[in-house]
């Protein structure tokens, strides 16, 4: 049965002086690709399809590599545009996106709603969808826009699956009805 393989990028370096949308992997989170590679190996993808982003493309690329799979990037796989929001410590961004995930149709933080996040990434995921009809793909992108679509799909509390989600972690659904089967937290 094919699958729709929703893989969190793996650990960035954090530069506080640097927008997160541009931070690159670190020397762990690269080392952590090898076994993701492993660990997504036996649902044999036909191809890695990448957000624009260069942590989930130094993911993708690595990932795609191990697998011997082709790799594309494909535009709306993005996380949720927080482009004009500073480097906030680390409870004042989990306040930030637990009200996020409360009020999806209200601008908490960044330049889109909940819901337009949701409604981008969705748009993107069926493109990819229809692309690879009847293939299991790996689509390497972010927690936030992963939360978006999963919580929508299955009706889990959004922050706490947020919480979960380790760098990197995945999240399995079948096709075409995407019904969840796994959720690897933490690799």
């Amino acid at each position: 049965m094919p699958n729709l393989i929703l893989v969190k990028h793996t650990l960035p370096e954090i530069k506080p002086e640097i927008p997160a949308r541009d931070w690159r992997l670190s020397e762990l989170g690269r080392h952590r690709c090898r076994e993701l590679a492993v660990r997504l190996a036996p649902y044999d993808p036909a191809a890695v399809i990448i957000s624009d982003e260069p942590k989930a493309i130094e993911t993708g690329e690595l990932v795609a590599a191990l697998l011997s799979k082709p790799l594309e990037i494909m535009a709306g796989l993005h996380e949720h545009d927080r482009s004009n929001t500073p480097f906030i410590d680390k409870e004042a961004f989990e306040a930030a996106i637990a009200e996020f995930f409360t009020h999806p149709q209200s601008l908490v933080m960044g330049k889109e709603t909940a819901e337009e996040a949701y409604q981008r990434f969705a748009k993107s995921l069926r493109l990819v969808s229809e692309k690879y009809a009847g293939q299991t793909t790996v689509v390497v992108t972010h927690g936030t826009v992963i939360t978006l679509f999963v919580s929508q799909l299955t009706g889990c509390a959004p922050f706490t699956l947020w919480q979960r989600l380790g760098l990197p972690s995945f999240v399995v659904l079948s096709r075409p009805e995407l019904r969840l089967e796994e959720i690897v937290a933490e690799i």
